[in-house]
């Protein structure tokens, strides 16, 4: 029984105290009784939680309120405090108004201030509603003056009893005329809720509780607030409610005073509710989730990661709760809706979702009693949780709403209280024992789901109200509005005396009653199925079978000692060790060859034991690296080997490096476990005794054995009170001694484990902080004992860290800590601890002692055969920089050389040594895996190539450990992945990366593999602090210096006396970089030599930038002479300017430059200045067909080039300013332009496009620019330029493209400028102008950045994507490179297609120097074919790359101050874009795709000096530009050009045997993103020899060894290579037709000693030879000589394959290709014919002869074919016939001898033409045309055998 009331309390308003100015402060007036209770000490505080919102007086009478506070005391026992507040009038201060009044009138006022006043009943009872019958009764025989002493009620209410829980009924009264009934619910555990939890729900929604209840249950700190106490103290209770089995037990404050307002920033979790007054005061807190009541709304901070329940189980817990409370909405769209399914009644409803959530924890839990580990039964039992095993097997070890869960307080609580096996039980053990199957089973079905949550609700309902039947209740109640009344006396004081009397005679009386107190039953709690995983399994049984079988054979193999067999099996064992049941197979196949606990091994044995061990413990999931290592640890210690007499080491000492065993979780768990088996063992085998005579009479097996710990735990808690005293001291003792036991093996074991083998390294603690060891526990045990006593032995844990060093310190630390953990936990004596706590560091130091003999003697055993480190070869001038680093090169995420799913051999992981050299970076070894074979694997890349290097730590597949590891990543597509072997010290790491970073970023360009390669040539002295800063800006002293000493130019005195004066040229500070305006800013008065003749100083700088590739193009295109001014003959129109000679106009433009004849030079400066970096508009091509012009420039500055568009009126006035002086003169040299380009039009008229009618702009493309709103957007589309010019300002929408197209027809501007979208604002198009603006958007240099990265992450992952949605082809998208080659290549189009139709273009985007660059080179490649041959791809390279100056040395990362800008593939991606016109014109271009490559590869490699640096200034500077013939010493380096053309020479590597270029316009390819393919650059692999870009260059000496293999090979023609695609450079290995007979053939001269002949030769030779056959073939076909049927069409070329395009017609002279009337040469048919040189000798004759069928068939005319090569005569059904229908073998033929004829010959032959040819299988009979012919078939035959 449980008194009703505790304590009874008037609190009321202290008038001495004030909190603040309009705060008070309550105090307690009286309360009952006076002495404290020994059970229940008086609760502090309580005048604060009277009045939560603050004591304050009011100006009304308010209503009396009523609410229940929960307070929580020291021994966590709640207190449930019920305040009923009425409002008193406050006579003392009614003060001054009053006097006053009385004055006026005699009336008495009515109060005008009320102070409150609270009764409180406390109690540790939760009866909310009878605790406010009885306030409510007080107050009203108070307030209604009843006839009833207050004293009775009082001392009747604290003396009232009640029973406790089980569902008896008590009625009581106070005596005032009440009737009352408590009713205690069934069970005391199940938590009693009302209609609370339907109500949070109806407040917050399902999502927002869902939420909340997460939080709470992951130790959120939640907090309410709402305008209504009482609704704080529900939703509080409703949310506690949910978490039922689980217990809160953190503070819990439903409601908080104002007062104590700074404990919501406490650190624990907490559940608290606070009224809505202070929600301003709430919304500073950082870390709490805010759930507003009234409004509906839940806040959470960004900092908190809720975390949500594992699926499937949220979506079925929403699903459910969503049927419960809005049963209407899933027939809501019914045409027919049943009628409105009424909601439960809402305390049936509150049940019904608690009911679902009691299920959610019965999934959640289920199985949970399998995993808990009993440690001791007598005399309290001592239950752990394994947490590890529970998560493992539930597939939620990822989960982290689950494990912060089962590490709560909570759950800790839950163990304890539940654990026990023998006690009470209730709704929720039945339903995680029993019904989680069903639960499973109901998922896809509602109705049957209701109907379970349903049973349950009312078995919830049926706790709270167990008696349908209510009696009859009756409690008297204020009337209506008494607390308006103006006269109430206050609240009398009550008599103490009187009510302490009352009280002992009511506690007298009940003490006399009985206890009614019903005793729980207590019972075996269900075991319940054990813990199954919470997903389906899906399909993860993956060829396990054979697995399993896999790592059996092998261990066989190993005891078997059959070592070869081993090696063979071991990497596919270690490999199948990946899976689960591998490894459990493992630990069960090992122990089984232990006999005894001890196992001795030979050092093979010992080796690949250990091996699979460490493979086992490394690719172990957390979910079960707990039970392997348990599994393996008993193992460690069973199996060893003899190093010498008296020398064992055993296996432990290799398992070492494993984090488990640092993992104090796993010691206990694991501890725990061996505990629990030797306690099942203990009680087992004294049943054993007890009935062993039993056993004999009844002949059934022992069924005792199936019993688990917790089964005989049952038993012997039932036992227990039954046995004796000294039984149940023995059975303790017992138990103490088994644990103690285990303690003592336990720290022997960690010894093994933890002390290191080589004792100086203290490998393994380090890792783990020694802090965490104790937060890092795992134990939930019902003890509180634990960690009381820990304290006291490590006493000295301030000085860990100094002492960390010492192993043996860490190691003992480490173990003591544990033992102070687990026995103390399980309840060992203290003195036994203490004796532990002695033993330990004698242990370790006798381990370590005998350790380190064992690692004397390991150290003398045989090292391991590591493979013999590789030397790669070197090319010419490398030289090595570090010596090779062991490592194992990992493979770098593509799955070609790992045999992942594409098959074929695991060529990676491999071993070898990673090399630095002056040029690469070089890993060479040999494929890990033995049967891949003996091949040597090779990965290297250029160190000016890396992009990026970085530490990581890999995971060693072989020694199974982890590793330091580096990996590089190169701008080549290449990726070095390795981890470094052992033997690598760190220290040498350093070095290796500190060299590499020397190379990566030399200090100038002379230091760069271009230039000192092999050579050490004297050190050229740069100017000062070029070291610092090598993008080299000071155009000073240093240039003439620089150049005179590298004897490069001479300049005149005159150019010295003038830069002395300082005129030319005003110095600036260096800046660094180049990312700053040009601000070389010339001076007005100085302009160069303006006279045409040039000093004979200047001469020979002249001579060398004529020999410039610029100047030799100009030349081609005919783009005027060099002169310096307007004064030579007005028949050119353009000239070329030697003003930029000293690069003192623009710097990063070439020496010589393209520019109107009527501008005279020195205006250009000013005009230089309105564009960037001086880059002013010049011509680089001129359509040499219809004359229209290609421009180049830098952007405009902003403000000088509104003045160009403005109306023409503004030359009146005078240049008020140089800024508009120049602008005048951009002007000026705009019209100048436009001069030019209409005398041209003029010149050629019937071109242009105003008066040809066909115009080619094909509409698609620029509807596609219109449409394609990310690449040119405007106000106005694109198309509208005709529109626009013609006057219209808003065009109407043009509906058909044929619209478009008149409307361009109607005016097409002469010149368009391509410029940014920013430069359109301000624009006034002038019409007297005749050009227009296009507004182009391009990606910038950052975009461009952003995108080659993911490209390269895309092609070379680094590591296989874990996601297997990630696929290549999805990375290669999202990397948006391809829609960025599509906006180069349109724009490209579009210009080129502007050219062709007679305007002309001019491009200025950005600096002038990226997209430009892209843009304008393709504009070129498109329109003119000699850009497409060898020598002028060069030139354009040459001209619009280096001389026109494109930042490769930022671009392209390869200078100090740009090491951290990225790599922008600018020149990549242009040659990406020729990649793709090569690829949909193949036979249009002189060089195949390798040269592209081989550029692409080079232009970063820094192998060649062409390009190193930024612009020809800067290369001049360098002394670079000019190959100087007289001066010896100068630094040569490599010009990637000559090197092309010498290999070219050598053997046709980059040459094109499709090239048959077609005299047609400008090529348009499709530009479509759908179009365009993947380049194989980027993926290309040859792990044979490294790329082959380095290697082509280097003069064959290896094809001699080649050729020997050859030699062998001929002799069995059937000799096969296997091809990998990862691996051999397809390529050379299986190269096409034509090049292999090329090498045939020189093959062949060198073996008949003739100086072999130059393939190009050769080939023009075959090809010249082929003409002419065509040319007679077609005469002799065609009397009339005419080529009728020759297809001029060239495209029909290319839609053919390789074997079928004719190699006629190569030749440029002749105008059409000619080729036979099936557009097919007959000769090329077969692939043999096709290739074969076409000399006359193969082909000696052919033509027409009939000849006679088999036996009784006709004659048939049949065009013949000698062929003296192939030793055969062939015939065809026609000369024109491609297929052969069949061949007489020669070699077969005996005679030829002429015959007669016979029936049926052709009517008009002579007789002599016939003949017959005998061979040894048949006679074949032919007639020839007459006799002439037949004599000369018949000696050719003859010749034919006889030469035979």
């Amino acid at each position: 029984m449980a008194r009703l009331a505790d304590y009874f309390i008037v609190v009321g308003y202290d008038h001495e105290k004030t909190a603040g100015p309009t705060e008070g402060l309550g105090k307690i007036i009286q309360r009952f009784p006076q002495k404290d209770w020994e059970d229940t000490p008086f609760p502090q505080g309580i005048e604060l939680f009277c009045q939560p919102g603050g004591w304050q007086l009011s100006k009304e009478r308010k209503q009396p309120t009523f609410f229940v506070v929960v307070l929580t005391d020291i021994d966590s026992e709640r207190h449930y405090c019920s305040c009923l507040t009425f409002y008193e009038a406050e006579i003392d201060l009614q003060g001054t108004k009053e006097i006053e009044g009385e004055e006026e009138s005699g009336l008495i006022q009515p109060a005008e201030v009320f102070a409150p006043k609270s009764l409180v009943l406390v109690s540790r009872l939760d009866y909310p509603e009878i605790f406010r019958a009885c306030l409510g009764l007080i107050y009203t025989v108070y307030v209604d003056s009843l006839n009833v002493s207050l004293e009775t009620l009082i001392a009747n209410l604290c003396s009232c009893l009640v029973p406790a829980s089980g569902g008896s009924q008590k009625l009581f009264s106070l005596g005032a005329g009440d009737r009352q009934l408590i009713q205690t619910p069934l069970h005391d555990s199940l938590p009693v809720t009302g209609t609370s939890v339907a109500l949070l729900f109806q407040q917050l929604g399902i999502q927002n509780v869902l939420s909340l209840f997460c939080a709470v249950l992951t130790e959120n700190k939640v907090l309410f607030h709402s305008a209504s106490f009482q609704r704080l103290s529900d939703a509080c209770r409703a949310l506690e409610s949910l978490m039922f089995p689980l217990k809160y037990s953190y503070p819990y404050i439903p409601i908080l005073p104002a007062q104590l307002l700074e404990v919501l920033s406490s650190p624990t979790p907490f559940i608290i509710g606070v009224h809505s007054v202070f929600r301003n005061d709430i919304h500073e807190l950082l870390d709490v989730i805010i759930a507003d009541l009234d409004g509906g709304t839940i806040k959470i901070p960004e900092c908190i990661h809720l975390s949500q329940l594992p699926e499937p189980l949220l979506h079925q817990t929403q699903m459910a709760l969503s049927l419960v409370l809005h049963p209407d909405l899933e027939t809501a769209d019914y045409a027919f809706p049943p009628p409105r399914t009424a909601l439960s009644h809402s305390k049936m409803l509150d049940k019904e979702v608690r009911a679902i959530f009691l299920r959610l924890f019965a999934q959640l839990f289920q199985g949970y009693r399998s995993c808990l580990q009993l440690i001791r039964i007598h005399a309290e039992p001592v239950i752990h949780f394994h947490k590890a095993a529970f998560l493992g097997q539930r597939g939620l070890i990822e989960n982290d709403f689950l494990t912060k869960v089962l590490n709560g307080m909570a759950f800790a609580g839950f163990v304890s209280e539940r654990g026990p096996p023998f006690r009470t039980c209730d709704l929720f053990d039945e339903l995680v024992a029993f019904e989680v199957e069903r639960i499973k089973a109901e998922e896809g079905n509602p109705p049957k789901m209701i109907k379970h949550v349903r049973e349950l609700a009312e078995q919830l309902f049926k706790n709270e109200n167990p008696n349908p039947h209510m009696a009859f209740q009756k409690v008297p109640r204020p009337t209506e509005g008494s607390h308006l009344r103006v006269h109430i006396l206050p609240f009398p004081r009550i008599n103490e005396g009187r009510v302490q009397e009352l009280l002992q005679e009511g506690l007298a009386r009940s003490q006399g009653a009985p206890p009614a107190t019903r005793g729980d039953k207590k019972c075996v709690v269900p075991a319940g199925p054990p813990v199954v995983s919470i997903m389906e399994k899906g399909s993860t049984v993956f060829n396990s079978a054979q697995r399993l079988e896999v790592v059996r054979n092998c261990i066989a193999f190993i005891f078997e000692n059959k070592f070869l067999e081993t090696e063979k099996t071991l990497p596919a064992a270690l490999r199948a060790l990946k899976g689960k049941a591998a490894r459990h197979c493992l630990t069960q196949e090992l122990g089984q060859h232990v006999k005894e606990n001890r196992a001795i091994l030979d050092h093979q044995q010992f080796d690949y034991i250990v091996r699979m061990m460490n493979c086992a413990l490394q690719d172990c999931s957390s979910s079960e690296e707990y039970s392997i290592a348990a599994a393996l640890l008993p193992l460690t210690t069973a199996f060893y080997r003899k190093l010498a007499p008296g020398v064992s080491q055993f296996a432990y000492t290799c398992v070492q490096d494993h984090p488990i065993w640092t993992n104090q979780q796993f010691w206990e768990t694991t501890f725990y476990s061996n505990v629990q088996n030797q306690v099942r063992s203990l009680y087992l085998t004294a049943k054993d005794d007890n009935h062993a005579v039993q056993l004999k009479q009844k002949e059934k097996p022992p069924a005792d054995q199936e019993k688990t710990a917790m089964d005989l735990a049952a038993e012997q808690l039932r036992l227990w009170p039954t046995l004796n005293k000294q039984t149940q001291q023995e059975l303790v003792q017992n138990e103490e001694s088994t644990v103690f036991s285990q303690a003592i093996h336990f720290a022997n074991l960690m010894v093994y484990l933890l002390v290191p083998l080589d004792t100086s390294k203290n490998k393994l603690l380090r890792t783990s902080a020694t802090g965490d060891w104790e937060s890092g526990s795992n134990s939930i045990v019902t003890n509180s004992i634990a960690g009381s006593v820990a304290e006291s032995y490590d006493t000295e844990s301030g000085f860990e860290d100094s002492e960390n060093n010492d192993v043996a310190n860490a190691v003992v630390r480490f173990i003591t800590r544990f033992i102070d953990k687990v026995c103390t936990e399980s309840g060992v004596t203290q003195d036994h601890i203490k004796g532990l706590h002695c033993m330990i560091p004698g242990i370790v130091a006798m381990h370590i002692e005998t350790l380190e003999a064992v690692h004397r003697e390991s150290r003398r055993l045989p090292p391991i055969q590591k493979p013999k480190i590789l030397r790669p070869t070197l090319l010419p001038g490398e030289e090595f920089v570090c010596e090779g680093l062991r490592v194992l090169l990992d493979p770098d995420g593509r799955e070609e050389a790992t045999g992942g799913l594409l098959g074929g051999p695991h060529i990676l992981p491999a071993e070898g040594a990673l090399f630095l050299t002056t040029y690469r970076i070089i890993f060479k070894g040999t494929p890990h895996d033995q049967l891949v074979g003996e091949q040597t694997v090779i990965r290297s890349f250029p160190i000016a190539s890396m992009t990026k290097e970085k530490k990581i730590s890999i995971q060693n597949q072989l020694q199974q450990s982890m590793q330091e590891g580096l990996q590089i990543s190169s701008a080549t597509f290449q990726l070095i992945k390795v981890a470094f072997d052992e033997e690598v010290s760190p220290e040498v790491v350093e070095i290796f990366k500190k060299q590499l970073m020397k190379f990566r970023y030399p200090q100038s360009i002379f230091s760069t593999f271009a230039f000192a390669a092999g050579q050490t040539a004297p050190q050229i002295i740069l100017p000062k602090q070029k070291e610092k800063n090598t993008s080299f800006r000071t155009f000073s002293k240093s240039i003439v210096k620089g150049a005179k000493r590298a004897g490069k130019m001479t300049i005149g005195r005159q150019y010295l006396l003038k830069k002395k004066t300082g005129t030319i040229v005003e110095e600036r500070g260096n800046r660094p970089g180049w990312n700053e305006e040009d601000d070389i800013s010339v001076s007005d008065d100085s302009e160069l030599h303006t006279s045409g003749t040039l000093k004979a100083s200047e001469k020979s700088t002249m001579e060398q930038l004529v020999e410039r590739a610029c100047f030799r193009d100009y030349q081609r295109l005919g783009l005027g002479t060099i002169s310096t001014n307007s004064s030579r003959s007005k028949t050119e129109y353009l000239r070329i300017t030697a003003l930029n000679r000293m690069y003192s106009l623009c710097r990063s433009y070439p020496g010589l430059l393209v520019v109107p004849q009527s501008v005279q030079d020195s205006s250009l400066q000013r005009v230089a200045r309105c564009y960037r970096h001086n880059r002013l508009p010049v011509v680089c091509w001129k359509n040499t067909k219809n004359s229209t012009l290609l421009l180049r420039s830098g952007g405009f500055h902003g403000k000088s080039v509104v003045g160009l568009f403005k109306s023409q009126n503004t030359h009146p006035t005078a240049p008020t300013s140089l800024e508009s002086s120049s602008s005048i003169e951009q002007e000026k040299y705009l019209q100048a332009l436009l001069n030019v380009i209409s005398v041209h039009c003029k010149r050629n008229g019937s071109n242009t496009l105003t008066v040809s009618p066909t115009i080619a702009l094909s509409p698609g493309v620029w509807a596609s620019l219109r449409s394609s709103n990310r690449f040119i957007s405007t106000q106005t589309p694109f198309i509208d330029v005709g529109a626009r010019l013609a006057g219209k300002d808003n065009p109407p929408p043009y509906s058909s493209s044929s619209f478009l197209q008149s409307q361009l027809l109607r005016r097409q501007a002469a010149l368009y400028i391509f410029g940014e979208k920013s430069q359109l604002r301000g624009f006034k198009l002038d019409f007297a102008l005749n050009c227009e603006f296009v507004p182009v958007e391009f990606s910038d240099i950052r975009q461009t950045k952003a995108s080659f990265k993911k490209l390269m992450r895309a092609c070379v992952p680094s590591t296989i994507p874990t996601d297997s949605e990630a696929t290549f082809l999805k990375a290669l998208g999202e990397s948006e490179w391809f829609p960025q080659l599509h906006r180069i290549m349109q724009l490209g189009v579009i210009i080129s297609e502007l050219l062709e139709n007679g305007s002309s273009v001019m491009v200025c985007l950005e600096d002038g120097w990226d997209i430009t660059a892209q843009v304008v080179s393709l504009v070129q490649l498109l329109s003119d074919p000699f850009y497409r041959t060898l020598e002028g791809f060069r030139m354009l390279v040459e001209k619009e790359w280096l001389s026109f100056g494109h930042k490769f040395s930022q671009r392209s990362n390869l200078t100090l101050n740009c090491q951290g800008s990225g790599f922008a593939p600018v020149f990549l991606q242009f040659l990406d874009c020729v990649h793709q016109i090569h690829n949909q014109y193949p036979t249009e271009f002189e060089f195949n795709q390798y040269y592209l490559k081989f550029l692409a590869f080079h232009h970063i490699s820094n192998r060649f000096k062409t390009f190193l640096l930024d612009s020809d200034y800067e290369r001049l500077e360098h002394g670079t530009l000019f190959e100087d013939k007289g001066d010896k010493h100068a630094k040569k380096g490599i010009c990637i050009w000559e090197c092309i053309e010498k290999m070219h020479k050598r053997s046709p590597i980059f040459f094109n045997y499709l090239y048959a270029p077609a005299e047609i316009e400008a090529l348009k390819p499709n530009v479509n993103m759908s179009s365009l393919k993947k380049w194989d650059y980027y993926v290309e692999e040859i792990l044979a020899t490294g790329p082959s870009y380095d290697w082509t260059m280097v003069p064959a000496k290896c094809s001699v060894s080649e050729e020997n293999d050859q030699a062998d090979g001929s002799v069995s023609q059937t000799k096969r290579k296997i091809v990998w695609p990862c691996y051999d450079d397809v390529k050379k290995i299986q190269p096409d037709a034509i090049t292999s007979l090329l090498n045939e053939i020189e093959r062949l001269e060198s073996k008949l000693n003739q100086s072999p002949e130059r393939w190009q030769l050769l080939w023009e030779r075959v090809k010249m030879n082929l003409k002419d056959d065509t040319r007679q073939d077609n005469l002799r076909r065609h009397p009339s000589g005419s080529s009728g049927m020759m297809s001029p069409n060239l495209h029909s070329y290319q839609k053919r394959s390789l074997l079928e395009i004719p190699d006629s017609g190569l030749g440029e002279e002749q105008s059409s290709s000619i080729s036979p009337s099936n557009g097919v040469d007959r000769r090329t048919t077969t692939l043999y014919n096709h290739f074969t040189s076409k000399t006359d000798e193969n082909r000696s004759f052919e033509g027409t002869l009939y000849k006679r069928g088999a036996l009784l068939k006709g004659w048939k005319p049949r065009w013949f074919v000698l062929d003296v090569t192939k030793h055969q005569l062939r015939y065809y059904d026609s000369g024109e016939d491609t297929s052969c229908k069949g061949h007489i073998d020669l070699a077969e033929v005996e005679t030829v001898i002429p015959a007669s004829p016979t029936i049926g010959a052709p009517k008009h032959a002579s007789e002599k033409a016939f003949f017959d040819l005998k061979t040894n299988k048949r006679v074949y009979n032919f007639c020839a045309q007459d006799a002439q012919s037949a004599q000369q078939w018949m000696d050719r035959i003859q010749s034919c055998i006889s030469d035979a």
